[in-house]
């Protein structure tokens, strides 16, 4: 084998063995919130990556305290600086999901919790490096990141992708696609929390001697979503509301949660002045805002461009036309982007349903994003 071509051609005629694995692997159910789920299945991936690409050069294993641990493997390659592959293992579906969406093959639809968001992915980069192995091609060493906590934000992982990241000469994630598209550019996530404080009283007896934290807050609001800007690709949403204590007591306290979505850093600072600026309408009422940014800005950068442009070209070796788009979630790829590192992100799954109940791959998709996966490190090892 020498071509993409040749690559597809191998990774169809091991179709039931990657089906296999998928299978395995989904059939082990990892909820973002269960320590104890995590454990097993990161114990269980580390056998599998070992069966299948034999023993790294090196590894790293960092716990996540309550969240999942973290493991770092290093395989060998042709160059001296590695492609770095993130993959999560976390899933947003509860424990005991599974026995009433048990993984299954119809056609070509594959469906089971996790499968397109993203269990689908990890398969891909392994079979990836099997295939270029199987065909004698030189691929780069490989740093793959497995952490069990992206769902949540990575909070645990964070330090240990941006670490990973060091030295690397590109990224490739293995979220799942976009409609097939991969992503050169996702938007900066905001995390943040408005409390008000007001002065209570009877709302009957005493009106005047209150101050309404309710008031308060709904003003803020009206000056939150007043910050959105689409045509800037900048989205405020005060999506969670609590406050007050009885129907007829003015409110002392109330609350909000904000998310915000932003498509450069510019917009993240002028969002980080709008919420400085809040401030009470009544002198006796108070504003706080909590909170910060989750993930930074993945901007399309002329790096992120050119690599975007190896896959596209390679994608029509084989008749395929591989799409970019920028999206408005946020994944890990952010992080190693913020760094001025190449990233290029969705290259996982071709299906739909992200944390939805029709979640499903398609397997010819996964078998041509697999087959480019390979070129891609080939290419990347060989020039």
């Amino acid at each position: 084998m020498t071509g993409i071509r040749e690559l597809h051609e191998w990774v169809r005629a091991h179709r039931e063995q990657l089906l296999a694995d998928l299978a395995a692997y989904v059939g082990i159910e990892t909820p973002s919130d269960d320590k104890e789920s995590l454990d097993r299945g990161l114990y269980w991936l580390d056998g599998w990556l070992r069966e299948r690409l034999g023993e790294p050069a090196g590894t790293r294993h960092v716990d996540g305290g309550p969240h999942g641990d973290i493991k770092v493997y290093d395989y060998p390659g042709n160059g001296e600086r590695p492609i770095l592959l993130l993959c999560h293992y976390d899933t947003v579906w509860p424990l005991g999901t599974l026995a009433g969406r048990p993984f299954t093959v119809d056609g070509d639809r594959a469906t089971g919790p996790g499968i397109f968001d993203m269990k689908s992915g990890l398969v891909h980069a392994v079979w990836a490096l099997r295939a270029l192995d199987a065909a004698g091609l030189p691929r780069p060493p490989v740093r793959l990141v497995l952490n069990g906590d992206e769902e949540l934000g990575s909070p645990a992982s964070r330090p240990v992708i941006e670490e990973a990241a060091a030295g690397t000469r590109a990224t490739l994630v293995f979220e799942a696609s976009a409609d097939g598209a991969v992503k050169t550019a996702r938007k900066g996530v905001g995390l943040f929390q408005v409390h008000t404080t007001g002065v209570e009283a009877h709302a009957g007896l005493d009106p005047a001697k209150g101050a309404s934290a309710i008031d308060e807050l709904a003003r803020a609001i009206l000056t939150l979503h007043a910050l959105s800007d689409r045509d800037a690709g900048t989205t405020v949403n005060v999506g969670v509301i609590s406050g007050g204590s009885r129907q007829n007591v003015i409110a002392g306290a109330a609350s909000g949660e904000i998310d915000v979505r932003v498509s450069s850093s510019e917009e993240a600072d002028r969002i980080d002045a709008g919420l400085a600026a809040l401030t009470a309408h009544d002198p006796r009422s108070t504003i706080r805002v909590e909170g910060g940014w989750n993930r930074p800005v993945m901007e399309r950068s002329e790096a992120i461009a050119e690599l975007y442009g190896v896959a596209r070209d390679l994608a029509a070796g084989f008749g395929g036309t591989l799409r970019e788009c920028s999206v408005g979630g946020a994944s890990d790829g952010n992080f190693v982007a913020a760094l001025g590192h190449p990233v290029l992100d969705g290259f996982g799954a071709i299906g739909d349903g992200a944390h939805a109940r029709h979640e499903h791959i398609s397997v010819t998709g996964m078998l041509e994003r697999t087959a480019l996966a390979a070129a891609v490190l080939h290419r990347l090892g060989a020039s």
